[in-house]
């Protein structure tokens, strides 16, 4: 915008100087012509009170050394037949330019080489007519136009740095504020909700300026209004939990009791955790971040022993791979926790019993892949499978747990595709950003097998032994 004014301003001034100084500059030189002629009709004045006197040839002699130089003032006298003679000075015009004069009576101007020539009619005693020649010379003509033009171009130039300095002035005004507001918009995109615009520059910007921090706040209001209800709604659930825990207790000992048992406490304890965050957060600030990263093989480890046992009770077999060394990832533990129960948990949830499935973890320079696979169906429509909340509905699905791993991933820069795994069944690819890059949001990507398994490198899966 700043550029764009000083465009518009030097155009207009160029424009503005160039309508006034062109004609100034015509107007000048002709002012010029006139003060020579001027001068040059006042020399052949001084002459004409003599002509009209004696037109002795000495006596006109000095008359004209008088009035100026002799190169320059001629004076013609007709002869006894009214014939033209140039009898003194230098003649430089035609003989019927002296005839032309006579016989008009006005004086007149003539080109001649070097400049041109005034020829003055002056009407002597014996009622014939003299005619007194004035050379102008070109130079005498020019005089101070050089200067002149000069000086108006300068003054040109200064007008137009001079609106391009007041241009870019105004320009600062206005873009000062239109970067702020756009540094704010950035920041509240960023996760900073306390991020607001001072209220300056022109009515516009500022009328902008008061949309945008009403807006923030709104959101705030939002988000502040949600975690209320997320905490509302978790803590409802403690009182049937409370009842589970009871029957749980109740079961015995043995696995599946245990399993029950463990599956009801660690319920109970995301429970308390979602109220506590919820609870916790500050209005005006971002939802919590990676926090200090996790080992995601470690994670890996932990969260299929816990489905292991299930898979054991429904016969299915199952595979673990890459998870030999730490991979650190820049996400919080407990959320990749959360995404990889909520893609076990569908595996379980969609896949006939004994329906074989495996995680495989690949390191790479710049990402981390976790593959999620099995030998179940498929999901027959990916993209409706990765938008939030469009779950088919008759199998009870939600969609919600494929878009908190998609979040996951593109929290880190990174994303979610799902296709065809080699087992015949669903592969689901998170792919997590290790370079630090802002995360981005490039859509939900799905691609179909088409013959043979995906050509994931290094992500593609094996075989179980």
């Amino acid at each position: 915008m700043r550029w764009a004014l000083v465009k518009v301003s030097v155009a207009v001034t160029t424009m503005v100087v160039i309508a006034f100084a062109v004609p100034l500059g015509l107007v000048i030189r002709e002012m010029a012509r006139d003060r020579a002629l001027s001068n040059a009709e006042r020399q052949a004045a001084a002459i004409a009170p003599a002509l009209s006197i004696t037109t002795e040839r000495g006596q006109l002699e000095r008359v004209v050394a008088s009035a100026g130089s002799d190169d320059r003032i001629a004076v013609h006298i007709p002869g006894g037949d009214g014939t033209g003679a140039a009898d003194i000075g230098r003649q430089r015009v035609t003989g019927a330019d002296i005839a032309m004069t006579r016989r008009l009576g006005r004086a007149s101007t003539t080109e001649v080489p070097g400049g041109s020539a005034l020829l003055q009619p002056v009407a002597l005693s014996s009622g014939a007519i003299a005619v007194v020649e004035v050379y102008v010379p070109g130079a005498e003509v020019r005089r101070g136009v050089g200067t002149a033009w000069a000086v108006l171009t300068a003054v040109g130039a200064a007008l137009v740095v001079g609106s391009v300095a007041v241009a870019d002035r105004l320009g600062v005004r206005l873009v000062r504020p239109a970067r702020r507001l756009a540094e704010g918009a950035h920041q509240l995109g960023e996760g900073n909700l306390g991020a607001r615009v001072p209220e300056q520059g022109p009515a516009e910007l500022r009328l902008a300026a008061t949309a945008f921090n009403s807006m923030a706040d709104q959101v705030v209001q939002l988000l502040a209004a949600e975690r209320e209800l997320a905490a509302d709604l978790s803590h409802r659930l403690r009182t049937p939990l409370t009842v589970l825990r009871l029957n749980a207790a109740s079961l015995g000992d043995g696995p599946a009791a245990e399993q029950t048992r463990a599956a009801v406490a660690q319920l109970e304890r995301e429970v308390d955790t979602i109220i506590r965050t919820a609870r916790e957060a500050k209005p005006g600030t971002a939802a919590a971040g990676a926090g200090g990263g996790c080992d995601v093989a470690e994670v890996v480890q932990e969260r299929m022993g816990f489905w292991s046992a299930l898979a054991e009770d429904e016969g299915r077999t199952w595979r673990v791979a890459g998870v030999e060394r730490p991979v650190r990832l820049p996400v919080a533990r407990a959320e990749l926790a959360a995404s990889l129960d909520a893609l076990l948990g569908n595996v379980f949830r969609h896949t006939p019993e004994g329906t074989a499935f495996a995680v495989d973890v690949h390191n790479g320079e710049d990402a981390v892949i976790v593959l999620v696979s099995d030998a179940g169906p498929g999901i027959p429509d990916p993209e409706k499978a990765l938008a939030r909340g469009r779950g088919s509905g008759s199998d009870g699905s939600t969609g919600l747990g494929l878009d908190i791993v998609r979040r996951l991933a593109e929290s880190t820069g990174g994303d979610v595709r799902i296709g065809s795994s080699v087992l015949g069944g669903a592969e689901v690819r998170l792919r997590f950003q290790l370079d630090g890059r802002a995360p981005v949001r490039r859509g939900h990507r799905v691609r179909r097998r088409r013959s043979g398994p995906w050509d994931w490198a290094p992500g593609r899966s094996r075989s179980l032994p």
